[in-house]
């Protein structure tokens, strides 16, 4: 019958204890910012929920996937990486870069919006076990779980640990924010249409 506010009278609440045990609190916390701007009213949709538990579900099998290969894995060398995984890298520092924007305007569904579209752009890349690949990625998830870690703490702290940075780097906490890299974000080519 219309979206309306919440209230006990109108028997319309969305108990957050269900929501948390069914989901976990990371789903909860994230549907929430992801469902629209913080100065707007939305609906709460359970398969909207379900989406977002889907989503923090694709990031944990693919980090665990690639888990060993890229604790071990070292630092990017943006020289040495193919054309084809810089325009991965590309991908990945324009989202980041959103990210930063989106944050600092409180735009919060947006920013879930650039941490699943960098998640989608390495799933999409089928990464390999190439040292090129593996270092790609290790930077990319470092970029993805720090981006994300505001909105969904728990899974991302783990994931941080498990994927060893925070060996590397210490806690996710503690992390400096990210920044995009000015040179991934260059292009050699662009395509340009022109109508005479």
């Amino acid at each position: 019958g219309g979206t309306e506010k919440m209230s006990k009278s109108k028997n319309n609440v969305v108990e957050p204890r269900e929501i948390v045990g069914r989901f976990g609190a990371d789903t909860a916390r994230t549907f929430s910012m992801f469902a629209g701007p913080p100065d707007q009213s939305a609906a709460w949709s359970n398969a909207g929920a379900e989406g977002t538990y889907r989503f923090l579900r694709r990031l944990w099998s693919f980090c665990h996937a690639r888990r060993d290969a890229v604790a071990a894995a070292g630092a990017v060398d943006a020289a040495q990486l193919p054309a084809a995984l810089k325009v991965v890298r590309r991908e990945i520092h324009l989202n980041l870069k959103q990210a930063d924007f989106d944050y600092a305007r409180l735009q919060y569904n947006t920013v879930v919006s650039a941490a699943m579209k960098m998640l989608n752009a390495l799933e999409d890349a089928r990464l390999g076990d190439s040292p090129a690949e593996q270092t790609l990625a290790r930077e990319a998830l470092g970029l993805l779980l720090r981006v994300l870690y505001p909105i969904a703490p728990h899974i991302t702290h783990v994931l941080w640990q498990e994927l060893g940075f925070a060996a590397a780097h210490g806690d996710l906490l503690d992390a400096p924010w990210p920044a995009a890299d000015a040179e991934a974000l260059r292009q050699d080519e662009i395509e340009l249409v022109v109508q005479v």
